[in-house]
């Protein structure tokens, strides 16, 4: 199934597996599973429940179903209770249940990094932190004795996100300087992955030369960046996200171009983790980081500004710490691809996104106004 990619007119178990699980969510009537696996078809009914899914769960809503949407449809059928929840190095427990197990924790008080649905470290010791408060043994494994202890408490943190304010509190702490603060830098694709190409540019080649300028404008401010590829390699989103959490990164900035079938689409956009109508399953600082990329990006450039979003791809999921992907244009647009061409546009670009940076640490009575800051002034 991880391997293969369906959508609108195929066919045969594998989409039947798909219905029911779409029915399982109450995104079909459930008349919908009830075919025989070999008549099962991926029809317009099951299209639009894959959009609305993809959609609601910060994917990009295509209406195929690939490996990154099965994987997401498969972690939503868990409910907090459906299973033992316990952190196993390298075989991370995901799904919906450990989100609610997050959500829970943090509404009474216990520290986890963010919602997002991943039992790692972080969330075994705050589990491991409650455990010991209601006198349970603190083993870090959520079992029975542990969903009845959650179920009968009421929440402690009210009128605001705990991890929202540690967050505020964390960039506060870090001062304002940048010399010291460690960035990672994300060239998307790479190696024989070439991304999207169009009017004689290369997407992965935009990346890496964008993320080399960023990277020599980032280190002459003192800060200390890292790139996740070379110009031959291209790993997986979650080896990159590995890697920018084993440089104890405080920030991620992915940089990609885009593409469509309309020649006319154009434009910037930029992403966080994130998904739709949920405001704890999100990374704050992410989107404030997102939402200064973006202002920077497009008071200095005439593109046209398609504002930010919350996703939940790989990178911007599994990182600790505020990661944002930067989509630049679209190489099939004309006016974008001439853009994209000038080295002299794609300067102006990577200081955007440096002020960003720096933006991200200013208090409000030393920052400036979007677009008025020059790397100059950063490096004095």
């Amino acid at each position: 199934m991880a391997e293969h990619r369906y959508g609108l007119g195929d066919h045969g178990p594998a989409v039947a597996e798909i219905r029911t699980k779409l029915v399982q969510l109450g995104l079909l009537p459930a008349v919908a599973s009830q075919v025989d696996p070999l008549d099962a078809v991926f029809d317009q009914a099951v299209d639009q429940a894959v959009r609305h899914f993809q959609q609601e769960r910060g994917l990009t809503a295509h209406g195929v179903v690939d490996a990154e949407t099965y994987r997401v449809l498969d972690e939503a059928r868990w409910r907090l209770g459906d299973r033992l929840l316990s952190y196993v190095a390298g075989h991370l427990t995901i799904g919906d249940d450990v989100s609610t197990l997050q959500r829970r924790l943090l509404e009474l008080g216990f520290e986890v990094d963010r919602v997002d649905g991943v039992y790692g470290p972080a969330t075994e010791h705050a589990v491991r932190e409650f455990q010991r408060s209601v006198g349970a043994p603190a083993d870090g494994t959520c079992g029975p004795a542990t969903f009845k202890a959650l179920a009968r408490l009421s929440p402690i943190v009210t009128g605001g996100r705990a991890d929202a304010l540690r967050d505020s509190e964390r960039i506060r702490r870090a001062g304002p300087g940048l010399p010291g603060k460690i960035v990672v830098i994300d060239p998307g694709h790479g190696g024989v992955d070439h991304g999207c190409s169009s009017h004689g540019l290369v997407e992965s080649e935009i990346a890496f030369d964008l993320a080399s300028r960023i990277e020599g404008r980032l280190a002459a401010t003192g800060v200390r960046v890292f790139l996740t590829r070379g110009r031959e390699n291209s790993p997986d989103e979650a080896s990159r996200a590995e890697f920018a959490n084993e440089t104890n990164a405080d920030l991620v900035v992915s940089v990609h171009v885009d593409e469509h079938l309309n020649p006319q689409a154009s434009g910037v956009a930029t992403y966080y983790y994130g998904t739709q109508g949920s405001d704890d399953m999100r990374s704050t600082l992410g989107e404030r980081f997102a939402g200064l990329v973006q202002r920077e990006i497009v008071a200095r450039t005439d593109l046209r500004d398609c504002h930010s979003h919350a996703k939940t791809w790989d990178l911007l999921r599994y990182t600790k710490m505020p990661a944002v992907r930067v989509e630049l244009g679209y190489v099939t647009n004309s006016g974008d691809a001439v853009r994209l061409a000038d080295p002299g546009f794609r300067d102006v670009v990577a200081e955007a996104i440096v002020v960003a940076v720096q933006r991200v640490y200013l208090p409000p009575d030393l920052d400036a106004p979007t677009g008025v800051l020059q790397l100059g002034e950063l490096i004095r």
